[in-house]
């Protein structure tokens, strides 16, 4: 997969857990090869996985990077549900892989799902059921708590956090959160009262968590955060195993510090033991948090179709590690990502050159945007243009690592807009800065959609891309033209264009020349011996 986003062939996709037939139906009625082979074991998932292009998946299939590094062809992950712990997130962005999920799709179901542990575990209902249906009528065994009038602490108000908040304030509960990302507009609107977490859990009697795990969020409910919770204060989580030190919740739990808890995540799944299962003021399910058919259906449907329309037209939606492209967007932006793609390519060929090497190590890469350019959205331009110019003098790089790689680099990546627009309705300029001096270059699009190079190394330059092109700087003096047709049809090599600019009357001069096929080294090093030659360089593209 380029940075365009190009379609390479009919794509083949392998649905590896149990999706919707609805979902497959989705991939085929597109033109998709779709194989659905649900259960496979990761042996055998690595000897298949290089023949597929999309990988679709719920929370059982390991996207691990022994996978990854099986996967040739692969381009996209698409993961039916939220989380994606199951998969190597930095491992697939750093072979080029978009990762997608659905954090819509199953919102309400979980959001329901924790509203009913609450009630659960309020009125002890599964104890509750178990004593009567053993033929026990513990009528005052079962003394619960009413819901009505209690505060409950949101960790996280995100979709799912906003719903339950929703829907707690509908059972006349007060509503507090912590989440870092909320803003105060965004809890006035929800009618929630933002507290940093350590006043939630003194004030809360109801704790619900509905945050991802990750490094930051690892046992955010703490032996530490445990013990500052309100005494007979209740727990729910429906959110990720990992999130609560579950030995310090079965002290707690044990002690009386806490009333009860209702957990459908845990450290370790499937979770067939636990000190925990076996205290009564404990309610567990088995992760049915997003197990409603309605939530089943609607994510496998979603992601199928994110699939679809990123496989078949470059649109990327959820995505967890590259820029989103709109369905709407995706033809419009994808003659200026080929555009962003392949000045940065030329940019990236001329900083590998021995002339760019001279300059020194690449610094920093900056692309401007003028005219309809710079109304656009220019992340995946600027990503595509990037990818350009790394994927010159780098293995495997395209627009969904190349942020990554440079941020590995130590390269400054600046993306700046112009209001105004001088000759061009639309301008793309990308410049190198290395240690020594700058390139710039700079594209329109010609007829609409065909990239076009206009400047090089500040001298005007009017020439489409090709294949396989000659770059060559020279003193603009006689002969020089003569000369250097000779020794391209001496060589054999046809001439498709012929591309001249200069500074001025006798000063540096730029030729860029289309060739029908590579440029052997052997004439490209008689090309550089040629008199008036400065340097030469061939480009592909």
């Amino acid at each position: 997969m380029d940075g365009t986003f190009e379609r390479q062939g009919k794509p083949r996709v392998l649905v590896a857990d149990k999706l919707s037939p609805a979902a497959v139906e989705i991939f085929r009625a597109r033109g998709i090869e779709a194989d659905l082979r649900p259960g496979l074991a990761p042996s055998a998932l690595r000897e298949i996985i290089g023949t597929y292009d999309g990988l679709a998946i719920r929370s059982a299939t390991k996207v691990t990077r022994e996978l990854l590094a099986a996967a040739d062809r692969l381009r996209v992950v698409g993961r039916a549900g939220i989380g994606v712990d199951n998969v190597d997130v930095p491992a697939a962005t750093a072979r080029g892989v978009v990762v997608m999920n659905t954090p819509h799709g199953n919102a309400i179901t979980t959001a329901e799902h924790a509203i009913a542990m609450l009630f659960a575990l309020a009125r002890q209902i599964p104890e509750a059921s178990a004593s009567t249906k053993a033929g026990k009528w513990e009528k005052n065994r079962f003394l619960g708590v009413e819901v009505t009038g209690k505060t409950l602490g949101v960790i996280g108000c995100g979709n799912i956090g906003a719903i339950v908040a929703e829907r707690a304030q509908g059972l006349h509960m007060r509503v507090v959160a912590y989440d870092p990302y909320l803003s105060e507009k965004r809890a006035l609107e929800l009618g929630v009262e933002k507290l940093e977490l350590d006043a939630l859990l003194a004030r809360a009697d109801f704790v619900t968590l509905h945050v991802p795990l990750t490094e930051q969020t690892r046992n955010v409910i703490s032996r530490e955060a445990i013990a500052r919770m309100k005494p007979g204060a209740r727990l729910i989580n429906c959110a990720r195993g990992g999130l609560v030190d579950e030995a310090a919740l079965h002290e707690a739990l044990v002690s009386g510090h806490l009333a009860g808890a209702a957990l459908d995540v845990f450290e370790t799944e499937p979770a067939t033991e636990s000190p925990l299962f076996a205290l009564e003021n404990v309610v567990c399910t088995p992760h049915l948090g997003a197990a409603t058919a309605e939530a089943q259906e609607k994510v496998a449907l979603q992601v199928a179709g994110q699939m679809a329309d990123f496989l078949l037209t470059g649109a990327v939606s959820n995505a967890v590690n590259t820029p989103s492209v709109s369905a709407e967007e995706a033809p419009r932006l994808r003659p200026y990502m080929a555009l962003a793609q392949r000045l940065g390519a030329l940019a990236g060929q001329l900083a590998a050159s021995p002339e760019g090497q001279a300059a020194g190590a690449i610094r920093a890469i900056r692309v401007e945007y003028e005219g309809h350019a710079a109304e656009l959205n220019r992340r995946p331009l600027t990503a595509a243009a990037v990818a350009g110019v790394l994927g010159a003098v780098l293995d495997s790089v395209n627009m969904v690592n190349a942020p990554v790689v440079a941020r590995e680099r130590d390269i400054e990546v600046v993306e700046t807009t112009r209001e105004r627009s001088g000759e061009y309705q639309t301008l793309l300029r990308v410049a190198i800065a290395c240690d020594r001096f700058e390139r710039t270059v700079e594209g329109t699009l010609s007829a609409g959609d065909r990239p076009r190079l206009v400047s090089l190394k500040g001298i005007a330059v009017e020439a489409d891309f090709a294949p396989h092109m000659l770059y060559v700087t020279n003193q603009d003096r006689p002969g020089f033209i003569g000369r250097f047709g000779t020794a391209l049809s001496e060589a054999g090599i046809n001439i498709a264009t012929f591309h001249l600019g200069r500074a001025a009357p006798g000063g540096d001069a730029v030729c860029l020349v289309a060739v029908d096929g590579p440029v052997p080294d052997k004439v490209l090093a008689g090309i550089r011996d040629l008199p008036l030659v400065r340097q030469a360089t061939a480009l592909a593209f």
